[in-house]
Order: structure tokens, then C-alpha cells, then sequence
């Protein structure tokens, strides 16, 4: 994974030295590199940019006016001579702020702030824990945080999810073994719920997503303790 990446920068010399430094750097790809603001802004219009080390002390419109400009900005490393500029940079959200000259430690430090932002941000369903389930003769992946809750149907069971329901033949025990039990209980014979996705529950029934489900009575104390650890 490399961050698509400018350098905005009036001092030829300073661009050059910063495009070393990402040119080096293994999770950075450099796109293009600007000497002024307006050639900036008109270039991110054109490219999907992750990144920008955005010099502060440009003549005409400074890097603190082109952040303003921007409706919807990548991330961004401010770069200035002037440690004054630190406190002000922050309010513009900036992922870090480096002080020339840059060095080699402190370069790969923003970077790093830089990549674990943009990883935050971009967190893929592939992380997220699931199972393949077999329903109308196609095996489809359910992530498992996306299921309410588990309802059995005679020969078959039917998992509630915010966008379908999914009909499978299974039994509740046998689909039960392939569920975390950190995160799943069977509050019922034919009720499994996500813990996370119950609102409240009283001595009878469970609520999730406005449903009503019942409570069996010698699973309260059960569930009481399960939310407990959640």
C-alpha cells in the first residue's frame, strides 16, 4: 500500500529534497510536485491524492489559503521554517507538521502518523470477522457484525441482517458452534441475537432494531452477565 502523494513547494531546492525523501520511503508514491497553490489546487482536481507535504510560506496564496480553498482536503504534512506556524497548523487538522530542515527520523515519523490515518480510515470489510453460508444453492459471505439475530424455521434457519435475510438450511446448534460466543447467545430454542445489537430487555423479551424477541426465562441471568462483558 503506497499513499498517492504532491509536494506543493515554491523552493525548487525544497521540493527536490522532499521527493528524495518519498521517493525513498516504501509506502509513499509521489504523484506530481507543484511550485505554487493555484497549480495545486487545479491538479487535484485531476488526480486522487492521499497526501500532500504542503509548504506554509508561499508568495501570493500561502499554504494555509490553499487549505482553506479546499472543500474536501487529502491528508496533509505542513512543512515551514517557522515553529511559530505549530499551533495555527493544528487547527486546520493537518496529520503533522514538520520544521526545516527535515530530517530523515522526524520525515518518517509523519509518515507513519500519515499511513496508520489513512489504514483508520479505510478499514476494509476483509478485516472484519465473517462466515460462507449456502443459500439458494450459492455460498455467500455474512459478515458477522451485520447479523441481528438468527431465527429458526423448522429445517431451516433465517439470519437478520440490516440489508437481507438470509434463508439457510441449518439447524440452530449446529449454526450456533460456527458463532463467537463472546458475541452471540441463544437467548431462546429459536432466537440466536448479536449482543452488540440488543437495545434493551426486560424479564420477557429482548429488543433489537425495534424488534420484540423472546426471552426464555432461564437465559436472563445468561444474558445479564454476557452484556456485562461486552
Amino acid at each position: 500500500m503506497k499513499l498517492k502523494s504532491i509536494i506543493v513547494d515554491d523552493s525548487s531546492m525544497q521540493r527536490m529534497a522532499v521527493a528524495k525523501l518519498v521517493n525513498n520511503h516504501p509506502h509513499l508514491a509521489l504523484v506530481a510536485e507543484y511550485s505554487n497553490a493555484i497549480e495545486a489546487k487545479n491538479g487535484l482536481k485531476n488526480h486522487e491524492i492521499d497526501l500532500i507535504f504542503l509548504d506554509v510560506e508561499m508568495p501570493i496564496i500561502s499554504g494555509f489559503d490553499l487549505l482553506e480553498a479546499l472543500e474536501n482536503p487529502p491528508q496533509v504534512i505542513l512543512i515551514t521554517g517557522k515553529p511559530d506556524y505549530a499551533l495555527k497548523a493544528f487547527d486546520y487538522d493537518v496529520t503533522d507538521y514538520l520544521h526545516k530542515p527535515i530530517t530523515l527520523a522526524r520525515f518518517e515519523a509523519s509518515v507513519k502518523r500519515a499511513v496508520a490515518k489513512y489504514e483508520q480510515m479505510n478499514r476494509v470489510d476483509e478485516d472484519e470477522e465473517h462466515i460462507f453460508v449456502k443459500s439458494n444453492l450459492k455460498k455467500r459471505k455474512v459478515i458477522l457484525n451485520d447479523i441481528k439475530w438468527i431465527e429458526a424455521l423448522g429445517d431451516y434457519i433465517k439470519l437478520v441482517t440490516d440489508e437481507a435475510n438470509i434463508v439457510i438450511l441449518s439447524t440452530m446448534k449446529s449454526f450456533e458452534k460456527q458463532l463467537p460466543s463472546e458475541k452471540f447467545l441463544r437467548i431462546h430454542k429459536s432466537y440466536i441475537v448479536n449482543l452488540e445489537k440488543i437495545e434493551k430487555f426486560n424479564s420477557k423479551n429482548v429488543e433489537v432494531g425495534g424488534r420484540q424477541i423472546p426471552l426464555s426465562r432461564n437465559k436472563k441471568t445468561e444474558l445479564a452477565e454476557a452484556l456485562a462483558n461486552v
